[in-house]
């Protein structure tokens, strides 16, 4: 059996059991190679947080061993913990030329741009990297330059597709290289990693052409202005808006602060082509015709402080909806979107907007592979053991179930979560244990400072209101000077319920009195006595827990 110097360590901090913040660890001897570098966005519970990126305490503590990451494409559920985490970890970084581009724009926001090493890749290329030579794969998918790894270590390869779909019309004309993943297959391929996205839906995904047809069509028949959101990353998407608006005579201006960051990027590098004329900026707009006009804008999820969104309730600066306007809200609700979604197309109806959506029509393809492309990938790698990631639980089992099908043992797939190791050797595949994985959460310029009690508190806080009684004390005699006072927000309005406020400034007094009889003087006595007595007899008349804060003064 290998000792554990010659074994490779696989450990995903971020991407398994849950949709966004990806990140996987290649670990073998001295050597560490970081597969993307990822964030997601807040849930519900998740009360005035920012972004929540993945625990990196392993890495920090092995940061003598990190030799690079390396990114697969620039969505931000792949790049978006890059600031934070270069802070830490001050270790090249690799990528593909649109990819190094939104990480450059995301460096300098972040300030932290001149101390990163970044390395531009060529699909097709490689790069040597300790105990690693890292091959770089063409596929396709919902962002240009996107690619899947090959890894090849003293043990082994692992193909790792990220995210992916098959397009064999794709906009750039750069197809998935099937040709690299069936070489790979036929020398021998110790382990498959595949995203598990769309693992649930039969058939394939279609083509991003035909989302070029759906436009060509709309804008024909069009006859006031057009208002296209989008993802901002999704340049192929753009290209086509931008398209069928030259076709159509129509200028085009940009809404969104990051779209236009993106949109400046990919037409830097090259990614978009715009006649310059074509583009106009959004304070140009009014000396235009409605038909001939065309706004490219962000929002597609709802998001409350996005361009459409404003542009739904009349609060955006520059942009108002007309009747006759024709939104075309181009992609697919996330998960739990969904009502802010329909409550911006709602509004933009009131507004007297036409609105066209995915289920009206194929305004928007999906970038992750459906179950036949998945299967081809497999068949064609033909993987020892394999790896589901990229997908919440239900995914991750439905793309082993899915694998087996094809012939896969069960014993050779590992369905896992985030912080376990998985250990290879030339035959084999174990876990060999745990590491510390999770979420950090960024909430302002704070990272990892709000945890689960503050969380906690938020969320009693947003619930429940709060209590703040004052009072000052005399230090001498203990008796009461001033107070109590009671101030509550979110709780009751102190004038509409001026009797039970003053019942509770009396049982405070009471309160006070009995200590001072028991000769307690202890602060931390003292609040915990307030806050107990309080607390049964607001739940008693009101049926609510508010949080109570007891201010004691001494003079």
């Amino acid at each position: 059996m290998a000792s554990k110097n010659n074994t490779l360590k696989l450990i995903p901090l971020g991407g398994v059991n849950e949709i966004g913040k990806n990140m996987t660890v290649f670990e073998f001897g001295n050597d560490i190679i970081v597969v993307d570098c990822g964030l997601s966005f807040p849930e519900d519970d998740m009360l005035g947080v920012d972004l929540v990126i993945p625990d990196t305490s392993y890495l920090i503590k092995n940061k003598d061993k990190v030799r690079a990451f390396i990114l697969t494409h620039g969505h931000e559920d792949h790049i978006g913990a890059l600031p934070y985490v270069l802070r830490e970890i001050n270790a090249p970084v690799y990528g593909t030329r649109l990819t190094l581009g939104l990480v450059e724009n995301k460096l300098k926001e972040h300030h932290n741009l001149d101390n990163t090493d970044l390395h531009r890749v060529k699909p097709g290329g490689s790069i040597k990297l300790g105990a690693f030579t890292v091959e770089f794969i063409k596929t396709s998918h919902s962002i240009a330059d996107s690619v899947a790894l090959a890894i090849h270590t003293p043990v082994g390869t692992i193909v790792h597709t990220s995210d992916f779909k098959i397009d064999y019309t794709p906009i750039d004309g750069e197809v998935i290289d099937l040709a690299r993943f069936a070489q790979l297959g036929q020398k021998g391929v110790l382990a498959l990693l595949a995203d598990s996205t769309n693992v649930e839906r039969p058939g394939y995904t279609m083509s991003e052409k035909t989302v070029g047809q759906t436009f060509e069509s709309i804008f024909d028949e069009a006859t006031g202005r057009i208002i296209v959101a989008t993802f901002a990353s999704n340049i192929h998407r753009i290209q086509q808006v931008f398209d069928a608006a030259v076709k159509h005579g129509r200028k085009v201006c940009i809404s969104g602060r990051s779209m236009s960051n993106v949109i400046a990027v990919a037409m830097d590098l090259g990614y978009l082509s715009v006649p310059k004329k074509a583009l106009i900026d959004i304070d140009q707009i009014d000396n235009y015709p409605g038909d001939k006009i065309v706004v490219i804008t962000t929002g597609t999820q709802g998001e409350p402080m996005s361009a459409l969104t404003r542009m739904a309730t009349a609060e955006h600066r520059k942009l108002e909806i007309e009747p006759g306007d024709l939104v075309i809200i181009s992609a697919t609700p996330i998960p739990g979107n969904e009502k802010l979604v329909y409550k911006v197309i709602n509004q933009l109806f009131s507004r007297g907007a036409n609105v066209i959506y995915e289920s009206l029509a194929d305004v928007h393809v999906s970038g992750h592979a459906c179950q036949e492309e998945l299967k081809l990938i497999h068949t064609l790698v033909k993987p020892k053991f394999f790896i589901p990631v990229h997908g919440e639980f239900r995914h991750l089992k439905q793309h082993a179930l899915l694998a087996e099908s094809l012939g896969m043992p069960r014993d050779n797939i590992f369905v896992i979560d985030n912080g376990t190791v998985l250990e290879f050797t030339p035959n084999s595949c174990k876990i060999a244990g745990t590491v510390t994985a999770g979420r950090v959460l960024v909430d302002g310029l704070g990272i990892g400072d709000v945890g689960n009690i503050v969380l906690r508190d938020r969320k009693h806080l947003s619930q429940d209101g709060l209590i703040v009684i004052v009072v000052t004390i005399s230090k001498d005699a203990g008796t009461v000077i001033a107070g109590p006072d009671i101030i509550s927000r979110g709780f009751v309005y102190v004038r509409e319920s001026e009797e039970l406020i003053e019942q509770a400034r009396e049982l405070v007094r009471e309160t006070l009195e009995r200590c001072k009889q028991e000769r307690i003087t202890d602060w931390a006595t003292l609040k915990t006595n307030i806050r107990d007595e309080l607390r049964g007899f607001l739940y008693e008349r009101t049926k609510r827990n508010p949080m109570i804060l007891p201010i004691i003064m001494e003079i």
